[in-house]
C-alpha cells in the first residue's frame, strides 16, 4: 500500500495476456454502452395531444374559406407537430456476452502491456478520505500511473465508496461490475482478491 513491490503474481494469460487486440470490437462495445445509457428527452405533441377543442372551426361550406376540421391541425399555429421527436425512441444496442468478454480482456491486456495496472494486497486499513488519497497518490507516483484511477475491489465496499466520493478522479468498482468505458478512461488499481473474482465472473 506504500507503492513498493512486495511480491509477484502470475496473471491468467486468457484475461491479461491475449495475443490479438481487437480495437474494432472495443469500439463496438463502447458505442453500445453509450447508446444504452442514452435516454430520449426531446418530445413533441401530435395533434391528438395538444390542448384545444375538437369542435370544427366553421361550417364546411358557404363561408368562402378553406375547409377546416380541427383547431389542432399541424397546419395551424399551436397545432400538433408532424413527425417531431418523441421520447419513446429506443437507442439501445445489443452486444453478445462473448463479445463483451473479449473486449474486456483486450482492454485489461492493453493495460498490462502499457504498465497501467497495479495489484495491491488490500485497502482495508484506510479509514478516511485523506488516507485513501495519500495511498493512491503514492501508488500512482511510484508506478507511473495517471491522475484518473479506477480501484477494483473483490466486492462492493461501502466504506471505500464513501471515502472516494470526495475524490473527483477516483472511482471504486466491484470486480463483478466492470465496464469498458471506465477501464479505458482510468489507470487500474486492483486488489489481489479481485483478480480471482474477475476470473470466476468473466472467464468461461
Amino acid at each position: 500500500q506504500t507503492g513498493e513491490k512486495v511480491s509477484e503474481m502470475d496473471l491468467n494469460p486468457k484475461i491479461f495476456g491475449i495475443e490479438k487486440l481487437d480495437t474494432g470490437l472495443i469500439h463496438l462495445v463502447v458505442r453500445a454502452q453509450r447508446n444504452n445509457l442514452r435516454r430520449a428527452i426531446a418530445h413533441t405533441k401530435n395533434r391528438g395531444e395538444v390542448s384545444g377543442t375538437g369542435k370544427k372551426p366553421w361550417k364546411q361550406k358557404g363561408t368562402g374559406r378553406a375547409r377546416a376540421g380541427s383547431f389542432r391541425s399541424p397546419l395551424w399555429r399551436h397545432g400538433g407537430i408532424t413527425f417531431g421527436p418523441r421520447n419513446e425512441r429506443n437507442f439501445s444496442l445489443k452486444i453478445n456476452k462473448s463479445a463483451f468478454r473479449k473486449a474486456l480482456f483486450t482492454v485489461l491486456t492493453d493495460k498490462v502491456n502499457d504498465k497501467k495496472l497495479v495489484i495491491v494486497d488490500n485497502l482495508d486499513a484506510v479509514q478516511k478520505t485523506k488516507e485513501l488519497a495519500t495511498k493512491l497518490n503514492e501508488l500512482a507516483s511510484k508506478n507511473n500511473l495517471g491522475k484518473k484511477l479506477l480501484v477494483i475491489t473483490e466486492q462492493s465496499n461501502s466504506n471505500l465508496h464513501r471515502f472516494a466520493s470526495n475524490l473527483p478522479k477516483v472511482k471504486i468498482l466491484p470486480a463483478t461490475q466492470l465496464n469498458i468505458i471506465d477501464l479505458l478512461d482510468n489507470d487500474l488499481i486492483i486488489t489481489k482478491d479481485a483478480v480471482s473474482v474477475i476470473e470466476k465472473t468473466y472467464l468461461k
